[in-house]
């Protein structure tokens, strides 16, 4: 292959796996420790009375971190109000989120179906994302640029070649078992991404992908981690090492970027999601004394599945009728365990302690 050329469109890009050697005693050093804080994690969210408790908080958490490594940005207030209220979601931002969310979602339930990764569930998590019925990007002069506008990868061009690099990427993923499960995910991300086949979009379903293939993997039964909290923290670097393999096969700074995006994310997805599970207990514990006529577990976990929550949520759980659950949260108001906020004509009420976990807030619980 002749010297990488930034302007032309990658069509030599190499198939997988790569012919270097990616399992360096680095490499493999740094895939025992972040295997380890992995498996933690999944020992901890399998030990959980409720596994998918937090499930929904996490997936808009990490829905809200990979659209903002591309530039989209949302407050968790926003985002967390939006998904509970009845009113239309007008912010941009806040409806780009809520759509990687679903996508994220619609690929859990696609794996539970048929597990593996392909092509086709590749294009109905970007169409869910960007909600269209766009497909492989068959028009020419995609490019990708720095902030300045100047040119820094031209991926490869034309709909057969992106489908031929798209088949050898579905059976490295699915049947190439060779390779530790650790490195093949870092391997797996660098191609769709190298790849691009689509118009837009390929960052956060590259994204989704990681958290599927994890699942897929059996490395975490519930993906429930939030990996894009690190790249955006890291981005110049997770870009650098993006280019190092494009330009100089520089495959062992990438996968030990990758390796270590693991290994911090279980480390802190960990701990909040002891403190989320201290909270709970502690307000629990609260409401069985101060009001024990309202107390129920089901309602409990009502309360921090989501920080907002409304009548509707609790008439759901079989928490009651409409006059009883809304004495109810005009209660837990008056005792100071959530605080209500009107969006439109509709009264939300929040777990402020929740939300202050999320938002990295809230250190040590009082």
């Amino acid at each position: 292959m002749g010297k990488f050329n930034r302007e032309t469109p990658y069509n030599d890009l190499p198939f997988l796996p790569p012919k270097t050697d990616v399992e360096t005693k680095n490499i493999l050093r740094k895939t025992i420790s972040a295997g380890r804080a992995l498996a933690h994690l999944n020992g901890t969210l399998l030990n959980l009375p409720n596994p998918t408790l937090f499930l929904d908080t996490i997936y808009l958490q990490e829905a809200k971190a990979s659209s903002e490594v591309e530039n989209i940005i949302t407050t968790n207030d926003e985002l967390y109000k939006s998904l509970v209220a009845d009113k239309k979601v007008e912010n941009s931002a806040t409806k780009e989120v809520l759509s990687y969310n679903e996508a994220l979602w619609l690929g859990i339930e696609q794996l539970k179906k048929k597990p593996f990764i392909t092509t086709n569930l590749c294009v109905r998590i970007v169409q869910c994302i960007k909600p269209n019925t766009a497909s492989i990007r068959n028009t020419p002069g995609k490019t990708l640029s720095s902030t300045k506008g100047d040119v820094i990868y031209t991926p490869p061009n034309g709909e057969p070649i992106i489908r031929e690099k798209l088949t050898n990427f579905e059976k490295f993923i699915n049947e190439d078992d060779t390779i530790d499960p650790l490195i093949k995910m870092a391997l797996m991300h660098y191609q769709f991404e190298a790849i691009h086949p689509f118009s837009d979009g390929n960052g956060r379903t590259g994204r989704i992908l990681l958290l599927l293939y994890l699942k897929l993997s059996g490395l975490l039964d519930t993906p429930a981690i939030y990996l894009s909290e690190y790249i955006i923290k890291n981005k110049a670097e997770y870009y650098k090492c993006l280019r190092g393999v494009t330009e100089n096969s520089d495959w062992e700074n990438y996968i030990l970027y990758m390796l270590d995006m693991i290994e911090v994310t279980s480390i802190k997805g960990l701990e909040r999601l002891n403190k989320i599970t201290l909270a709970l207990e502690k307000t629990a514990d609260e409401i069985k004394k101060k009001l024990p006529r309202i107390y129920s577990k089901d309602l409990i976990e009502i309360l921090f599945r989501l920080p907002y929550t409304k009548r509707q949520h609790l008439i759901n759980g079989n928490i009651g009728n409409p006059k009883t659950v809304g004495n109810y949260l005009q209660t837990l108001e008056k005792n100071g365990f959530l605080k209500s906020v009107k969006v439109g004509k509709e009264k939300l009420y929040l777990n402020e302690q929740l939300l202050k976990i999320l938002e990295g807030k809230q250190d040590k619980l009082k």
